[in-house]
């Protein structure tokens, strides 16, 4: 008996496999670039397999991480200008798993969005890869999910996840203790916390993505879509000199919240706010949006995304290291006696 129904097809339902099967071709050579000792296969199998022996490890202990970009990425598709937010993505990851002292080693990712546009989800995973290649991490698979009617014309979401390892009893942080030097890697802008507080004191001052930056040169939209620092090398290096007690990725919560996390029981950490220049996006935002100093140190980085806690004995030559790979460094503070909390001196604003 013949079958003479002439139904409805997936396609017609909002859902185009053949465009998935394109993009997985096209991001093909981007995930080949990312491949590091301990790939097994390449990008199209049911799950990425690892292989951590092959890698160098003989005791492991595996770090996990998982991270968004939040509302950055209303910037974005606002603009087009979707080429960084995959670093941004992966940048959040590994940038907490160097803090447990863990070496990234490989990166899934989550893309989301109503309808599959090749050429935006290509260059958003390129971003991805280049993520993945400053950090030394592997692209080994991922999930693009097409949803008709769950995201409105050109929008998407962006969730990653990271997977590191340490050999064992290596774990950050370990022996922080008062008098320890507190070194100040600089960020480079806002990085991808506190965008919805962004937006809303660009649409305080009237302005457009498209209009000139009032801080620097460009359109403030490519300004405030700079991507978020990778500090995965340099710090790696920093912990193999030796002396590193703790990292704390400076995120939601600024200085203020995140510095705490890595500080034992009867310690505190003193911060001396005339150690670094505010950058300009920051004295910007503040006075736009008449934002107090305590507001803006608990909501953003300040212009420092990442603590290094130090043995004061090693702080010189993990300093000379840091800056030999690259990086800003200030010495912002130390470790003092007391309950956990950050003592500023001084005055940003």
């Amino acid at each position: 008996m013949t079958d003479k129904r002439n139904g409805i097809t997936y396609a017609e339902a909002g859902v185009d496999i053949d465009a998935g099967n394109a993009l997985v071709e096209r991001i093909k050579p981007a995930a080949k670039r990312t491949v590091r000792p301990g790939v097994m296969a390449g990008l199209g199998g049911f799950g990425g397999l690892f292989d951590l022996k092959a890698a160098g490890y003989s005791d492991p202990v595996l770090v996990a991480a998982t991270d968004g970009v939040g509302t950055k990425l209303r910037i974005a598709i606002d603009t087009g200008h979707v080429d960084g937010v995959g670093v941004d993505l992966v940048a959040m990851c590994v940038n907490d798993l160097i803090c447990q002292g863990a070496e990234p080693l490989f990166f899934l990712d989550y893309f989301a969005t109503g309808k599959l546009e090749l050429d935006q989800a290509t260059r958003i995973i390129e971003g991805i890869a280049k993520g993945c290649e400053g950090s030394g991490c592997a692209l080994i698979g991922g999930e693009t999910a097409e949803m008709p009617g769950m995201y409105p014309a050109g929008d998407f979401d962006l969730a990653g996840f990271a997977v590191g390892a340490m050999e064992r009893g290596h774990e950050l942080p370990a022996g922080v203790a008062e008098g320890d030097v507190l070194l100040g890697l600089a960020s480079d802008g806002v990085h991808s916390n506190g965008y919805s507080l962004v937006r809303r004191i660009v649409e305080m001052s009237g302005l457009g993505w498209d209009d000139a930056c009032p801080w620097a040169e460009g359109s403030l939209g490519a300004a405030l879509l700079t991507p978020t620092r990778l500090y995965v090398r340099p710090v790696l290096e920093a912990i193999a000199k030796g002396g590193v007690h703790a990292l704390a990725h400076i995120t939601g919560g600024g200085l203020t919240e995140n510095l705490p996390r890595v500080l034992p029981e009867g310690t505190a950490a003193e911060i001396d706010l005339g150690a670094w220049d505010l950058p300009g996006v920051f004295r910007w935002l503040a006075e736009t949006g008449g934002m107090a100093e305590g507001e803006l140190l608990k909501t953003f980085n300040a212009g420092i995304g990442m603590v290094v806690a130090v043995d004061p004995a090693q702080a010189d030559a993990v300093e000379a290291v840091l800056q030999g790979a690259g990086e800003t460094v200030c010495r912002i503070g130390h470790v003092t006696a007391g309950e956990g909390t950050v003592r500023y001196a001084g005055r940003l604003l």
